[in-house]
């Protein structure tokens, strides 16, 4: 699937997302940035994982956690829509599921394989889809978009992380 979702199918928020990714078949970006991630959380120590480059900001953990919990919930509309369910589904707070979550008493080796199984269900789920669901759409928070959009929203938020940490994070 190498068709990027047009502007009126998802949210104008995810924009900043989706232009991050690059051409290509998104399940092949998805499968690339789950090496790339792998290697880079791989070489970093659990003490590192603790760190955090300002305060109240997420430490290493807690972004790794953080990509994890938004990729089941994005892969979760992603399918809702691709299947045909018309279902208004709703929007979610990312600080609300961080207050609830103790990635940082996780071994950072944990959330890793837990950051990949969730990308490899993500990735079997997309290589599963027949081409009409792509562009099935449905409602998010209020707002259309399909599922195409989903897929670029998973891999440019991914993106957007990745980048948060090569800028402020001492790794």
């Amino acid at each position: 699937m190498s068709f990027r979702p047009a502007s009126d199918e998802y949210n104008t928020y995810f924009e900043r997302y989706i232009s991050m990714v690059p051409e290509g078949d998104i399940a092949d970006i998805l499968d690339q940035s789950l090496h790339y991630t792998s290697e880079l959380f791989s070489e970093i120590t659990d003490e590192q994982g603790n760190y955090r480059y300002a305060p109240g900001k997420w430490s290493l953990k807690e972004v790794l956690g953080h990509i994890s919990d938004n990729e089941r919930i994005m892969s979760y509309r992603l399918l809702r829509i691709a299947r045909g369910d018309q279902t208004p589904l709703s929007g979610y707070d990312q600080d609300d599921l961080m207050n609830g979550a103790a990635f940082d008493a996780c071994r950072l080796s944990d959330l890793l394989e837990e950051y990949k199984l969730v990308r490899r269900s993500t990735l079997a789920l997309l290589r599963g889809l027949p081409t009409e669901a792509w562009s099935r759409m449905g409602i998010v928070d209020g707002h259309e978009s399909s599922a195409r959009a989903w897929a670029y929203i998973i891999a440019g938020h991914e993106l957007h992380h990745l980048r948060v940490i090569r800028d402020n994070y001492q790794v």
